[in-house]
């Protein structure tokens, strides 16, 4: 079906006429089939891995056989998000909905603490609201197997270009994605996208004036004024707070080694590895704000970033491992203390206090 957006094929998520044959190419694809049998029968699968592999084909082949659209698709995510709240958190809750009005797109900037968790829990608030989901922002560096695109591009992912070369190349880049950006929210679809590149591993929210740049390149084009542009893109920030991080030892692991041997070498699927220790830990309780949409006459990005990290920072919803991290024993009553401290002892020594002062650093911040 040919439409206007086939300018950003290269970039956009799929559509509905895309979509039997993406779930085709995912249920032929022998890796996607292989990663189910390891994490779902990772028993079975050590001596009937060819049978274990034709059953889950079979299987899915059965279940999607009838899904042809976006909608279906996010309902089906929707069954599997249900049951990893009810099996890893305590509970989610949300604040600010109200601020969000139906039909209208909005550009959503939110803190970064997990790859797939944090859009994820965007979209569960917005769904389980009536309000329709959000099209999510995702680096190529995480698509480097053709089954992770499809699934992100089926899941409303549209994808980022961090891997361009070279000035020309990325500024072409940035600039079909600023274009993007602006063709969904005047169609009324809204967007996710973190406040700068990579996760908080230390836990300070702070946002990337170059990603705000970013959003004004197609502003900047048609010579409308920074103020204007900004205020045209109903971006609203958003903070996200897990009461106990799934990734905190990882974090603190890359933040010692960086510290103590200046570098930190990725292995090739660590993201990957992330993503999967996000959705399988327990998180406790989460709390997602939707702040008031930005209003304001700012002249450049830096003066937009500090109003977004201000409101994050703000909206920020404060768990007894937070002021526990931050010293602020009394507002805590014993028994979440002593949760704290059973997580705490599972740290090893040389990496405590870095898992403290992520916790902590949201009570400082609020604080500031």
């Amino acid at each position: 079906m040919v439409s206007d957006t086939d300018i950003f094929k290269d970039i956009r998520p799929y559509q509905d006429d895309e979509v039997a044959a993406a779930i085709q190419r995912l249920i032929r694809d022998d890796e996607f089939i292989g990663a189910i049998a390891k994490y779902r029968f990772s028993g079975l699968s050590r001596w009937g891995g060819a049978a274990i592999r034709s059953l889950i084909r079979c299987y899915l082949g059965w279940r999607w056989r009838k899904v042809n659209s976006i909608r279906q698709v996010q309902l089906e995510v929707a069954t599997y998000m249900e049951k990893m709240i009810a099996r890893t958190t305590s509970g989610v809750t949300y604040s600010g909905l109200e601020n969000i009005k139906p039909g209208v797109g909005y550009l959503f900037i939110s803190n970064h603490r997990d790859i797939a968790l944090d859009p994820a829990f965007v979209n569960w608030g917005l769904h389980s609201h009536g309000l329709d989901t959000v099209r999510i922002a995702i680096g190529d560096n995480l698509l480097r197997k053709p089954c992770a695109t499809e699934l992100m591009k089926l899941n409303k992912s549209f994808i980022v270009k961090r891997s361009a070369k070279g000035p020309r190349e990325m500024m072409k880049a940035f600039g079909e994605l600023s274009a993007y950006l602006r063709h969904s929210i005047d169609e009324g679809h809204s967007i996710w996208i973190a406040q700068k590149e990579g996760r908080a591993k230390d836990g300070d929210d702070k946002t990337d004036p170059a990603i705000l740049k970013m959003f004004y390149m197609d502003g900047k084009k048609r010579q409308i004024p920074f103020a204007d542009y900004i205020r045209s893109l109903n971006l609203v920030p958003v903070s996200i707070s897990y009461e106990y991080d799934p990734g905190d030892l990882a974090k603190a692991r890359e933040l010692h080694a960086k510290a103590t041997h200046g570098a930190y070498e990725k292995s090739e699927f660590e993201d990957i590895q992330s993503i999967v220790q996000g959705i399988v830990g327990q998180k406790g309780r989460v709390h997602v704000t939707f702040g008031q949409p930005v209003h304001g006459d700012f002249d450049n990005a830096d003066e937009l970033a500090a109003a977004i990290d201000k409101e994050i920072h703000a909206n920020y919803h404060l768990f007894p491992s937070n002021l526990l991290a931050a010293g602020q024993t009394a507002q805590v009553d014993p028994a979440a203390a002593e949760v704290f401290e059973r997580h705490m002892a599972q740290i090893p020594g040389e990496l405590r206090e870095r898992v403290l002062s992520m916790y902590a650093r949201p009570v400082l911040n609020k604080e500031a």
